[in-house]
């Protein structure tokens, strides 16, 4: 009888052996963060220096930087430039989006000079058109009405990107947290982000459209263009709640989510229940998109904060956000998260699940699965 109870005992050892190597060889390690390929699809290569792209490859990413027509960023034209620029150097690795100006909206001849613009950047290499939450909370047409996406003014450009068949990135309204007081935010990035932007804190704006509204303009606008393909930026603004980022996904068959900025939301969810959040990311495997918000901007003592947060040492900070990413989804490994000022456990995702939401996805979406 012994020695029964030795050779069962050592028959579950090995059995329980034999499954946790099964598990290792089912998702990834920390290790393998270098060796993976990966795709950025949301970051903003604003300043002159080769170190994001250098350290990017150094990652093992690719890169989609975003123009945007953003007041603190470079003019429209310089972004442009850049983004040739590095485009040209390393077209492996760095990829960029175009976007237009809204000057002169609504008044005769802005379609036609748009068209020009966003011809002009497909023939350099751009790969899809940025809009941002300017339309829908800070512009206003010659009459003084405030502009939606949905406004069909938009429609003559709208038709020409879904013909250059690039997908068009939206980032509409805020995280729901905008509309929040400081104490009741979920996460302390949106609360020195909003500090820092009190333009845009819409808590202290109460005359101002609310979320809801800018919410519903954006589904209106996807749900007109069912054939351009469209990828909604920060988790479409619904970053806090992945129900309600299901709910968009089935509703638009053609619509993509990216992550980026928003990984603390999702944090913020998961240490308050992990299985829907890891269900969520396992189900929507194929229309999620791996993305920071990570912003590479000249240096001046006007800059203001982002999203991350900019530190002095852009390189390390690109490479440190990138790791604590990676542990998150792919391991089970836990980390202090200073967002939520609370430990978080990972969520050990599979290797597929990974491959499609790290790469995969992003260059079927952005560029035809080459």
């Amino acid at each position: 009888m012994w020695i029964k109870g030795v050779v069962s005992a050592l028959a579950i050892m090995a059995a329980a052996g034999a499954q946790a190597q099964q598990n290792s060889r089912q998702t990834y390690s920390e290790r393998d963060f270098a060796t993976v390929p990966k795709f950025d699809a949301h970051v903003h290569a604003n300043d002159d220096s080769p170190a994001f792209l250098e350290i990017a490859r150094k990652d093992g990413f690719e890169l989609l930087s975003i123009n945007v027509d953003y007041p603190d960023f470079p003019p429209i034209d310089t972004q442009a430039r850049l983004a040739e620029k590095f485009h040209k150097a390393d077209p492996a690795h760095f990829h960029y989006a175009t976007t237009f100006s809204m000057k002169g909206f609504g008044t005769p001849g802005w379609s036609g000079r748009v068209l020009q613009t966003l011809d002009a950047a497909f023939a350099k290499g751009a790969i899809a058109v940025k809009v941002w939450k300017n339309i829908g909370m800070v512009e206003n047409d010659a009459n003084g009405k405030r502009v939606f996406l949905d406004d069909p003014r938009f429609d003559p450009v709208m038709a020409h990107i879904r013909q250059a068949h690039v997908p068009l990135i939206a980032h509409q309204g805020e995280p729901r947290n905008c509309w929040l007081p400081l104490d009741q935010m979920t996460t302390d990035n949106d609360r020195s982000y909003f500090k820092a932007h009190p333009n845009y804190y819409m808590y202290l704006h109460p005359e101002e459209p609310s979320y809801e509204m800018i919410m519903a303009a954006r589904d209106r606008f996807v749900a007109f263009h069912p054939r351009l393909p469209f990828v909604g930026a920060h988790l479409a603004s619904l970053e806090w709640n992945v129900d309600r980022v299901a709910e968009f996904l089935d509703r638009f068959p053609n619509a993509t989510v990216d992550m980026a900025a928003r990984m603390s939301e999702l944090q913020h969810q998961s240490n308050q229940d992990y299985e829907r959040v890891r269900a969520f990311l396992i189900k929507y495997q194929d229309r999620l998109l791996y993305g920071t918000d990570l912003t590479a901007s000249p240096p001046g003592p006007d800059a203001l904060a982002q999203n991350p947060p900019m530190t002095d040492d852009f390189v390390q900070e690109a490479d440190s956000v990138w790791r604590s990413d990676w542990r998150y989804l792919a391991t089970p490994n836990s980390q202090h998260i200073a967002a939520l000022d609370a430990e978080v456990k990972g969520l050990a995702l599979p290797r597929t699940v990974i491959d499609k939401i790290y790469y995969k996805n992003a260059r079927r979406v952005f560029l035809k699965g080459a």
